[in-house]
């Protein structure tokens, strides 16, 4: 089976707007592949010059990186479950991966408009579902890369 594996500054260094990527192709056909990719590639993703000599730098600091942001998503992970094992209308899907957690909750209005509500309301700002595919309302995606201190506040506003 042909398989591309994705992958890029965004992801393995938290910079999303380093505009840095790469694919890498394995099975059948996986030369004729990387070889359209790369025409591709070349004709509309051009990599900037200051991007492209700070790569290697960039790329040297992601061990140090990685760690924080590992500790951040678990300390927000920990205070997320904390808070919900203290009501019984919401909980948080596992987690498979990334930086995110979704939460299931109540269906009273369209994901959209309780995202919209909470930001409003309570100046929290999250994901409704539907950004990530669910099929039917009553998700709500929390970013857990979000400082510690105002991830937590922003949850106990969700929950009040």
């Amino acid at each position: 089976m042909l398989t591309f594996t994705l992958s890029g500054l965004s992801k393995i260094a938290a910079l999303p707007q380093m505009k840095v990527a790469w694919i890498a192709t394995t099975g059948p056909q996986a030369e004729a592949a990387l070889a359209r990719l790369e025409v591709i590639a070349d004709t509309f993703l051009s990599l900037n010059a200051p991007v492209q000599w700070a790569t290697p730098a960039l790329l040297g600091q992601r061990a140090s990186l990685q760690q924080q942001l590992q500790a951040r998503v678990l300390e927000n992970l920990h205070d997320l479950d904390r808070l919900l094992a203290r009501q019984t209308t919401y909980r948080r899907l596992e987690v498979e991966g990334g930086w995110y957690a979704i939460v299931r909750v109540p269906v009273t209005q369209s994901d959209e408009d309780l995202a919209i509500a909470l930001l409003r309301e309570k100046s929290v700002l999250v994901h409704p579902g539907h950004f990530f595919d669910f099929p039917r309302d009553g998700y709500l995606v929390l970013s857990l890369i979000t400082p510690e201190e105002e991830f937590k506040e922003g949850v106990q506003r969700i929950l009040a």
